[in-house]
């Protein structure tokens, strides 16, 4: 097996451990939990250890970066490079790529999560490559085994984790210019470390007023619970901005309950529960909540190879439409791969279906900022 085409493989088994993280997070699979769960407790790193983000040696992707050593500037091969540079920027979270049992947080040294990383950073973030430039840092990541259970070890490897994207991001709004309008990206967990920072750097704070759109992929958020204290309002149109969108993908016959009732358990701080009926899903293709859209408008499903820079997009193939708060897509799928979680959950595919429509769906909810 060539090079690339291993890399390739070990990126997609990878989104698979991702999704099936959150698919059982809390759901009792004990076997799963104890097979997973890191060694030891957790062990706070000494102060001062942490990443620099003052340099480029801990982003994945920033402007400073060419390629190839910058993943975020990754285009299909057939897809015409930008005629216009960008002039808003994106700050993108990536998802679990620490797969080890050793320790709760990702050392940033560890060369397999390390590539890892770029590949995601180079199918995810790459949608927003066509308006804005990419700022992706590593971060001392919750290892894959804190998503299986709720105990002070796994809220202390999120924290830590969180607390380099707070980092990463404050250090990201300082060096932008001031005028220019920020995107907001991230997928599994970096959607649940993106959701936090919503609250607490986003909501109330002017920053808020640069926020052009909010992509929360891949985790669930409560219309009614979470986005009132993010600080901007779910988008419901296509030429909404200062919005946010969230959507977790399923093929029929789909079932959600494992997803649902993990979202429902936790009690809420003020007692009571999320409700099923308050998911919010934004459709990707339309840019609408809760809409449909047929595969026709779909503008491109990022189809890999073994060879990444030779993946290509099936235009028109895939539809989709919300309901019960999750995204439903139809149509012709393309031949993705053959990790689809139990329950036909396409979370590994969030982004990949609808790659094209994300794109599309950045520039027009710049145009409605600018305008």
């Amino acid at each position: 097996m060539c090079a690339r085409r291993f890399l390739f493989l070990i990126f997609f088994l990878t989104l698979l451990a991702v999704g099936g993280a959150f698919a059982i997070f809390q759901f009792g699979d004990r076997a799963l939990t104890a097979a997973a769960t890191p060694k030891g407790h957790f062990e706070p790193p000494p102060p001062q250890t942490g990443p620099d983000y003052a340099g480029t040696d801990n982003w994945i992707a920033r402007p400073e970066l060419a390629a190839p050593q910058n993943p975020s500037l990754w285009r299909p091969a057939d897809w015409p490079p930008p005629t216009l540079p960008p002039t808003a920027h994106v700050f993108f979270i990536h998802p679990t790529t620490y797969l080890e049992r050793d320790q709760w947080n990702a050392p940033l040294d560890d060369p397999e999560s390390r590539d890892r990383a770029d590949l995601f950073v180079r199918s995810q973030a790459s949608a927003f490559n066509e308006v804005s430039d990419v700022w992706a840092p590593r971060y001392r990541q919750a290892a894959f085994g804190a998503f299986l259970l709720d105990s002070k070890d796994a809220r202390q490897a999120l924290d830590l984790a969180y607390g380099d994207v707070e980092r990463a991001f404050d250090a990201f709004v300082a060096e932008i210019p001031a005028s220019e309008p920020i995107i907001l990206a991230g997928h599994s967990q970096g959607a649940l470390h993106l959701s936090r920072l919503l609250k607490d750097k986003v909501a109330g704070k002017p920053v808020a007023k640069r926020i052009a759109a909010a992509y929360v992929v891949g985790w669930p958020l409560s219309l009614k619970d979470d986005v009132p204290a993010m600080g901007l309002p779910a988008c419901r149109t296509p030429d909404e901005a200062r919005c946010i969108l969230s959507w977790q993908s399923f093929a029929e016959p789909a079932n959600t309950a494992l997803i649902s009732n993990a979202y429902e358990k936790p009690e809420l701080p003020g007692g009571g529960h999320r409700r099923r009926a308050d998911l919010l899903c934004t459709n990707p293709i339309s840019g609408t909540i809760d809409g449909a859209a047929p595969p026709a408008a779909n503008r491109g499903s990022l189809v890999p190879s073994t060879d990444l820079g030779s993946a290509t997009l099936a235009v028109g193939q895939v539809g989709a439409h919300c309901e019960k708060g999750f995204l439903m897509i139809d149509g012709v799928i393309p031949p993705l791969g053959s990790y689809v979680l139990p329950g036909n959950n396409y979370h590994v595919y969030d982004y990949a279906l609808f790659w094209g429509s994300i794109r599309a769906d950045a520039q027009r909810r710049l145009t409605a900022f600018r305008g």
